[in-house]
């Protein structure tokens, strides 16, 4: 099985597209991001963009005011992120291992990523080490409740690699399943207090489908 590195390159353009198609991805502009944006605190100095994928994340953050570095370790998406134009700079590495200085930010986002990336917990590490003392970290990932369907059952951690088609265009969404109580470990473990956490529906409204949290760095 390949990584989850591996994986996301591998539909990387098929990403670009599915993101970047007018109308689309309605669960990102009608439900996704307006909640986390709610979320976000006000613009600092400097704002870190974890898995940044192709850049649409960026060019709301920009036009929000913050100052954005991104980071990825898919080639493609870095470089399609980087032409965005909208990044102070767009760096290809792996979030567990970042290039930056202790203290260099005063918010990190990982939207939508955490569950993509093959060293979640090293992320968070690196998260907490980047960000000046009260620096706060945003996550927005897959409600475990909804992963859970994917890999039947709640507890423990496993990889799904789901096939979706929608209005022509077709991706592999390839992640893995966390448990609440694992994603809450890995701020604990990283030092972070949450401050904040919604669990929002979109398709069904008894049960949710995304979990938005916001930690800071004591």
């Amino acid at each position: 099985m390949t990584s989850l590195r591996d994986a996301w390159e591998d539909q990387a353009a098929n990403w670009v597209k599915w993101a970047r198609t007018p109308g689309h991805d309605h669960w990102f502009w009608d439900h996704n991001w307006p909640a986390f944006e709610r979320l976000l605190p006000a613009p600092g100095h400097a704002t870190l963009d974890l898995g940044c994928g192709e850049g649409r994340v960026g060019v709301r953050l920009r036009e929000l005011g913050h100052r954005v570095t991104g980071v990825d370790a898919s080639p493609t998406l870095a470089a399609a992120a980087r032409d965005r134009g909208v990044y102070e700079e767009v760096v290809e590495t792996d979030a567990a291992t970042l290039p930056f200085g202790d203290d260099a930010f005063d918010l990190a986002i990982a939207f939508m990523a955490l569950h993509d990336m093959d060293d979640p917990s090293g992320a968070v590490g690196e998260a907490a080490r980047v960000l000046e003392r009260s620096g706060r970290f945003a996550i927005a990932t897959l409600h475990p409740l909804r992963t859970a369907g994917e890999v039947g059952g709640y507890l423990g951690t496993r990889r799904y690699d789901v096939p979706i088609e929608r209005d022509g265009l077709a991706l592999t969404f390839s992640s893995m399943h966390y448990s609440i109580e694992a994603y809450a470990g890995m701020l604990r473990g990283a030092g972070f207090v949450i401050e904040d956490l919604c669990e929002l529906p979109v398709e069904d409204r008894r049960t949710p489908d995304l979990l938005h949290l916001l930690a800071r760095k004591p």
